[in-house]
């Protein structure tokens, strides 16, 4: 080993853990702007809110197909590739004034999300056994930091500049993080090679967007609307057509022998329950927080307050995160992940009762957030448990993705419950205390479930497995 390489090794972490939050910003940025956008963009609520959605779906499609690349022409090229969408779709939304810029502009950036599972790839490639499980679960818990930090920011940045220059700021970010990347992290040797699937490439795109469309756009459709209904029906098909092909190509976009592997699936499971846990806070407690006094439960809060109350939670989530690598270490990942859901369950619970003060919420979300950032730490050490090195990047890039469907449900299924539980203040329907407890319960339930699968992932040792690999490398 060179004596160059200790410090190119101890720059990798902190590099690519900034690139995750640099994206992971991405997700809220533009929170504090949905009220305005309509007169921002003169266009109506309804087409406005594209730019939410534009993100989700391209996000969908782009973390598996980018985790595949990278397995098979480098994870430092995608990575980089990913980068590049991120500061090309932020340049494209600064400099819009209209509607359709806007959405093109929040389609490419969600085209970054590989980011994250990418750069858990490279850490497994680079790192030392020994370093792997605490580098790992800070890149992971990257992206509920991201999301948490990113909400008082942009809201400050709202209030008191141009909106352009949020924009404009992610694209300076996004910069930095692509001059940081080409300067400390290596290139792995690690590759799958190989012809891309492009039909399982296209299938996965068609029926990821179909699903994900009908449940983000559901709600203002209608849930039995022919559009709805048909998107669902496109994507079930789609779906299972993929999983045919995939099964009977010789190199498939998503090995579903290895997704199939117990550990890998209940993982897969056990992710996307917690994906829909994790989302039910960033629903409800901004908006008890923004909640007018009036309405007897609210805390009158204005966005930047409640983005402030948020932010401290995406700090534990880091601090949680070296806590995960040694739980993990000691006991192995599957008691970290289940320590984490009943962390999480715990924080609902506490706050289906505690909400009648911003330190109450407080509290609520610390505890929310140590709960993710122990559960998001083990994630990808039970996935990297059970693939091989050459297929470590799709396999991460899958987990991302149940965890991003989880959260789109969440989204759809508190909306709903939202929308029917209501009080009335004045000319104006809200949400109702009632409402946002059940949501926080499901929180709590869903939390539980994930607990209970999780029971049943084999016990193995991330660390084991893992240092036998890196030793057989050498």
């Amino acid at each position: 080993m060179s004596a160059a390489q200790p410090v190119r090794a101890g720059a990798v972490v902190p590099v690519l853990a900034s690139a995750g939050i640099t994206v992971a910003l991405m997700q809220t940025l533009v929170i504090p702007l949905v009220p305005k956008l309509p007169q921002l963009l003169n266009a109506s609520a309804a087409e406005t809110a594209w730019a939410i959605t534009a993100t989700l779906l391209a996000a969908a499609v782009a973390t598996p197909i980018m985790g595949r690349l990278g397995d098979m022409y480098g994870k430092r090229r995608m990575l980089l590739i990913s980068i590049g969408m991120l500061v090309a779709g932020s340049v494209v939304a600064a400099l819009s004034s209209s509607l359709v810029p806007m959405i093109a502009g929040r389609a490419l950036q969600g085209l970054a999300a590989g980011v994250i599972p990418l750069g858990i790839s490279i850490m497994r490639d680079e790192l030392p056994a020994e370093k792997l499980g605490s580098a790992t679960a800070q890149m992971s818990a990257s992206l509920g930091v991201g999301g948490a930090l990113g909400l008082p920011a942009a809201a400050l940045l709202a209030e008191n500049f141009d909106w352009h220059t949020l924009f404009w700021l992610s694209a300076a970010l996004g910069v930095i993080v692509f001059g940081l990347v080409l300067r400390f992290v290596p290139e792995s040797s690690a590759r799958s090679g190989g012809r891309f699937d492009l039909l399982g490439g296209l299938g996965l795109s068609v029926g990821l967007i179909s699903l994900l469309l009908a449940i983000s756009q559901g709600a203002s459709w209608g849930w039995t609307g022919g559009r709805t209904l048909g998107l669902f029906a496109l994507g079930i098909v789609a779906l299972l057509t993929w999983g045919w092909w995939e099964r009977r190509t010789s190199e498939p976009l998503v090995d579903l022998r290895t997704t199939a592997r117990p550990q890998v699936l209940l993982t897969n499971l056990a992710s996307m329950v917690f994906g829909f846990a994790m989302f039910a806070m960033s629903l409800v407690l901004p908006q008890l927080l923004q909640m007018p006094k009036a309405t007897g439960f609210g805390l009158g809060q204005s966005m930047l307050a409640s983005g402030l109350v948020m932010g401290p939670s995406g700090l534990v989530m880091l601090i949680t995160a070296p806590f995960s690598a040694k739980i993990s270490k000691s006991r192995g990942p599957k008691v970290t992940l289940m320590l984490g859901a009943v962390v999480v369950a715990a924080g609902y619970a506490v706050g289906s009762v505690l909400m009648g003060s911003v330190w109450e919420l407080v509290l609520v979300s610390l505890l929310i957030g140590a709960g993710i950032g122990l559960a998001y730490g083990a994630m990808p050490a039970l996935i990297m448990a059970a693939v091989p090195v050459s297929e470590t990047a799709a396999a991460n890039s899958f987990n991302t993705l149940m965890r991003s469907i989880g959260t789109s449900v969440s989204s759809a299924v508190a909306g709903v419950i939202l929308a029917n539980l209501t009080v009335t203040l004045g000319t104006f329907t809200l949400p109702s205390q009632t409402g946002f407890r059940t949501v926080l319960l499901i929180g709590a339930g869903a939390a539980l479930t994930a607990l209970a699968i999780a029971s049943f992932i084999p016990t193995r040792r991330a660390s084991v497995p893992v240092a036998v690999e890196a030793a057989a490398q050498a």
